[in-house]
């Protein structure tokens, strides 16, 4: 049976299937932004100690999307090589991939539960916790990593589902987590009575049963690509290229833990615990305007990755040029609304005065050129999705590494505001690198296209 014919990746109009497929996977983005969101809005409304304990939970953004990024290093650099294989009617190549990927994930999971037990408390005083926030903080996070290996495999092998058009598989893997985090956070925070503790056990009973569904799908009969034993083993030549092309998403995910590392160490230096809670909303906040568009990215990976392997480069630019208008259109729409409404925004996580007086004003600093920022972002997933790791990785370094950790550094040095100078660095660097990536793309693609 020619399954390339019966392929909607190869034949269905793009523009339709590109929402068909994006829409399904921007609700699981959203939704899954309500995993921490959640979990914010529910602590911070402790009475009495919500802006403490808000200020903890930020402490452990660093090390929770450092769990996440090894799930993009697999995950994402996986499932565009198994769709690209997959173009190519390569099946048995496809599940090669991705039962390397499973048994990569697990032992990634279990070695990162372990050595980030240990120096769970050494690293959250290096990461800016105070002798107020660190209980908070250790709360919160020892009960995470006992149940960071469901996480691993919920992430890291969602994107399997979703590069083979299941989107509303996919979809469903996020949506039964999060309704699940949304009922037990509030029964374990407030009717347990057990706070910081109870939210993070909220979480983690909600990722093992989205893994558990992930799990079941890719070993069930209606998947393309099956989990099979006889591939659950690590081969060097399938596992290295798929690394090589999940670098750019881990280092886009990783180097999100060393930004919050670096903020949350110079605003403590400078403005204390109330400026490292302000910068817990900002980086919520962010969230809601860039996890949309990463699911659109999502939803048009599969598109280009799969048009790309059966070279049907008509296909490939119709894909990459829709997708970088409703990314620019959302992010855009999304930087006027904060901009107009900052207030509103940031009362829904916490009240305290002091606390929302220092977010409002931060956040039209810090989301100042985020408007543009789609651009950069679709950019980045397209190099992803037509397997050019050298590009993708590049862009990835490029506002992070390169640009914002050393602006966050430098800023405050030249401007009597220290705490406006370090919220500063993040308009900067964006700016800089949409331009940069935007010319990068536009010098390079036709290159690559033709290669093919």
């Amino acid at each position: 049976m020619n399954e390339t014919i019966k392929n909607p990746l190869a034949e269905e109009r793009v523009g339709k299937l590109l929402f068909r497929l994006a829409i399904p996977t921007v609700i699981a983005q959203v939704v899954n932004l309500l995993y921490n969101m959640v979990d914010r809005i529910f602590i911070g409304h402790i009475p009495e100690e919500g802006d403490l304990a808000i200020t903890g939970l930020g402490l452990c953004f660093a090390i929770l999307m450092l769990v996440s990024a090894f799930a993009s290093l697999i995950g994402a650099g996986g499932a565009p090589r198994a769709a690209i294989a997959m173009g190519k009617e390569d099946k048995a190549t496809a599940e090669k991939i991705l039962g390397n990927c499973t048994l990569a994930i697990v032992i990634v999971g279990v070695v990162l539960s372990v050595v980030l037990e240990i120096c769970a408390e050494p690293l959250l005083m290096m990461f800016g916790a105070s002798q107020v926030t660190l209980p908070y903080a250790l709360s919160y996070l020892r009960i995470y990593l006992a149940g960071s290996v469901f996480v691993l495999i919920s992430l890291g092998l969602n994107p399997f589902i979703t590069t083979q058009g299941y989107t509303k598989v996919a979809m469903k893997t996020v949506l039964i987590g999060a309704i699940s985090n949304i009922i037990l956070d509030p029964l374990f925070i407030y009717g347990f009575k057990m706070g910081v503790s109870g939210a993070a056990l909220a979480t983690i009973i909600s990722q093992a049963i989205s893994c558990i569904w992930v799990l079941k799908f890719l070993l069930g009969p209606k998947t393309l690509l099956k989990i099979r034993k006889e591939y659950l083993r690590i081969e060097p030549k399938v596992l290295l290229p798929v690394l090589a092309l999940g670098v750019s998403p881990f280092i886009m995910t990783a180097t999100e833990s060393l930004i919050n590392i670096t903020f949350n160490v110079s605003l403590q230096k400078y403005g204390g615990d109330i400026a490292v809670g302000a910068m817990t909303i900002l980086a919520s906040i962010m969230s809601l305007q860039f996890m949309p568009v990463q699911g659109l990215a999502q939803g048009a990976q599969p598109i280009i990755s799969f048009n790309y392997g059966a070279k049907n480069m008509q296909r490939v630019k119709k894909a990459y040029q829709l997708l970088m208008v409703v990314c620019f259109a959302y992010t855009f729409l999304f930087w006027a609304i904060v901009m107009i409404w900052p207030g509103g925004i940031v009362s829904i996580f916490n009240k305290s005065p002091e606390l929302l007086a220092t977010t409002k004003w931060a956040l039209r600093i810090y989301l100042a050129t985020s408007g543009f920022f789609g651009i950069q972002m679709a950019v980045q997933q397209t190099f992803v999705a037509l397997g050019q790791a050298k590009q993708s990785l590049f862009i990835a370094c490029l506002r992070k590494i390169i640009l914002l950790v050393p602006l966050i550094l430098i800023l405050p040095r030249f401007v009597e505001n220290k705490v406006f100078g370090v919220f500063l660095a993040e308009p900067v660097a964006d700016l800089i690198s949409v331009i940069v990536a935007a010319s990068l793309f536009a010098g390079s693609i036709h290159k690559i296209l033709s290669k093919e």
